[in-house]
């Protein structure tokens, strides 16, 4: 997933106190103060009082779908999300996160601070300007927040168990009609600026622009089970798959290993994720049939549904980027070692959200495909056995036949 996280090196006082820290991090509350319990008034009274009628912004005109509309989720989530960090962001001396007027920032703020600065990717000076706190307080307290939720939430980005995994199948069955299938595929470039010594035909993309790349399997709410990011983005996304642990796992057979299905005249169909023709076809990641030559009626069915299995991974991706606009927007000299670990947040946000039964704001999405100005790839790469299996289910649909479950 994200690389090992690169930390700013302190003065020799300060990392004589972390190293403590680190040792006895079990025994936090002898070591650090307390959260301080009346360190100013209502951060969210004093930033709608500032914001909601601000220039260029179109904010609604109550406060409840004001704050979704700042924040991207209800309070509820709002204060679940705080509950996950609270003890990361009180556990550290404050070194210098202070409002305007000398107050101690509150957890509340903190991370308030670090979710507007990734939905709006604004500037920091902008951001902090929204809040009242400076620009190297909200580059501190972003990053805070980044490193503690990447290890407090990595619960609501997993690979589903078997319970879990029959309520997916079952929902793109329903929803698109593809019996056993597990997940569509789809993969997005994160654009930046490089300084010149960092620059390289590796993150040269195919559009030359300079990017990294994220790849995502999403499930049939949407929700992100698999990511992989942090590789350069001219690399093609058959070799970015390859590259990912998802691959290596299921080549071994601990991913996609549930049950065959049979349906019917002997045919059987173990699970399979979905993905558009920048992918190999393999047994197991089934991409739709090439029209450029006329196709057959049955073939013609199967794209059409497993045209929309794909299109929810599309719009899924659009919807991250679209929420979390710091992925939309071409970042400024990024440190390439911490931009998996941003881009890895924007994905546990969007999940937290589904998780906690909020809504997404679907007003959000990108109004363009995520990857606007990028071609799609093709990928040559055909699988006999995956071509088998493509053609069992467009059969499938063909004739409808019945479904019986193997173990």
């Amino acid at each position: 997933m994200a690389p090992p996280l690169l930390k700013k090196k302190s003065k020799k006082k300060t990392k004589k106190k972390t190293n403590n820290f680190k040792k006895h991090k079990l025994n936090v509350t002898t070591l650090v103060p307390v959260e301080p319990k009346t360190t100013e008034i209502d951060w969210w009274v004093s930033f709608w009082h500032k914001n909601s009628t601000a220039p260029g912004y179109n904010v609604p005109g109550d406060e409840e779908h004001g704050f979704k509309y700042f924040f991207r989720m209800s309070k509820t989530t709002f204060e679940y999300i705080c509950s996950l960090v609270r003890e990361d962001l009180i556990s550290r001396p404050p070194s210098g996160l202070i409002n305007i007027e000398g107050r101690l920032l509150s957890v509340e703020k903190q991370v308030a601070i670090a979710l507007r600065r990734l939905a709006s990717g604004e500037s920091q000076v902008s951001v902090g300007a929204s809040f009242g706190v400076g620009q190297s307080t909200v580059s501190q307290v972003t990053w805070r927040f980044i490193e503690a939720l990447e290890e407090r939430a990595r619960h609501h980005l997993k690979w589903p168990d078997f319970h879990r995994m029959q309520q997916i199948k079952s929902g793109f069955e329903v929803s698109f009609g593809l019996p056993n299938c597990c997940g569509a595929i789809d993969a997005t470039h994160i654009l930046m600026t490089l300084p010149a010594v960092q620059t390289s035909d590796d993150w040269c993309d195919q559009e030359k622009n300079y990017s990294m790349l994220l790849q995502g399997i999403v499930d049939h709410e949407m929700r992100f089970i698999d990511i992989v990011t942090g590789l350069p983005g001219g690399m093609a996304f058959s070799r970015l798959l390859k590259c990912s642990a998802f691959f290596r796992l299921t080549e071994k057979g601990e991913r996609l290993n549930g049950d065959d299905l049979s349906l019917g005249g002997g045919n059987v169909i173990k699970e399979y994720v979905v993905g558009g023709y920048s992918y190999p076809l393999l047994p197991w990641l089934i991409t739709p049939y090439e029209t450029n030559n006329g196709i057959s009626d049955s073939q013609s069915t199967f794209n059409h549904n497993h045209r929309g299995a794909r299109l929810h991974a599309v719009k899924a991706f659009s919807l991250l980027k679209g929420s979390w606009k710091i992925l939309s927007k071409v970042m400024w000299r990024p440190d390439k070692m911490k931009l998996p670990s941003i881009i890895l947040t924007c994905c546990l946000l969007h999940n937290i959200i589904i998780d906690c039964g909020d809504t997404l704001d679907l007003d959000l999405a990108l109004s363009d495909h995520h990857d606007l100005g990028y071609q799609e790839q093709r990928c040559k790469q055909v699988d006999p056995s995956g071509w088998t299996v493509r053609e069992i289910l467009a059969k499938y649909f063909q004739h409808g036949m019945q479904v019986d479950v193997h173990g």
